[in-house]
């Protein structure tokens, strides 16, 4: 399986695993569309058809560093390019140089197409509004707590709630952070959800 794009002529390739036991995605970028192949199933999508893209942050628990972009288009699935593909039982392998040249190689092809598509970045609206309200108010509580803690000289319990509220602020706010949701131009990629160069 090949995890770096390779330059083919015209053609761009990349490609991850999502799953250790799944197949892995493959996509190559042509001239005029980009093809995709996952196990018996594949499909051509030209960049005429590409309605919106969407790039996001998105950590899970094996690896906290881990960017996803989604693509839709008329009468096609629903298309995710991982930055990262499953090595082994307990790894996952970061494919930071590779994707990003992928992706802004799509971009730079979809913008040469002047296909009428959105571009969004960061999550859902619709989720990440009430989660990052959510978060807030476990962040006020939580400092709430110290507080009283505190103020009853509980400085072990203070300390420990305060350690766990340290660690919920750099998670998740790093999270919402890169995540706001916001469109943007595809010859600026936003630097919050592609990986560091």
């Amino acid at each position: 399986m090949n995890e770096r794009p390779a330059d083919t002529g015209d053609a761009v390739s990349y490609a991850y695993r999502p799953s250790l036991l799944g197949a892995p995605w493959e996509f190559k970028l042509t001239e005029n569309a980009i093809d995709w192949a996952v196990g018996t199933m594949s499909g051509r999508i030209p960049f005429s058809d590409i309605r919106r893209l969407r790039m996001s942050y998105r950590p899970v628990s094996m690896q906290s560093y881990r960017f996803v972009t989604e693509l839709w288009a008329e009468g096609a699935p629903k298309l995710q390019i991982v930055s990262c593909s499953w090595k082994s039982l307990a790894e996952q392998k970061r494919l930071d140089e590779a994707y990003s040249a992928f992706v802004s190689e799509l971009h730079r092809r979809i913008a040469v197409a002047a296909a009428p598509v959105r571009f969004e970045q960061g999550a859902n609206p619709l989720v990440y509004w009430p989660g990052l309200i959510v978060f807030v108010a476990v962040a006020l509580g939580l400092a709430a707590l110290i507080a009283h803690g505190l103020q009853v000289a509980e400085v072990r319990g203070a300390a420990l709630v305060g350690g766990f509220l340290v660690l919920l602020l750099w998670q998740f706010g790093n999270f919402f952070r890169r995540n706001r949701p916001r469109l943007y131009h595809p010859d600026r990629l936003p630097a919050d959800v592609m990986p560091r160069p």
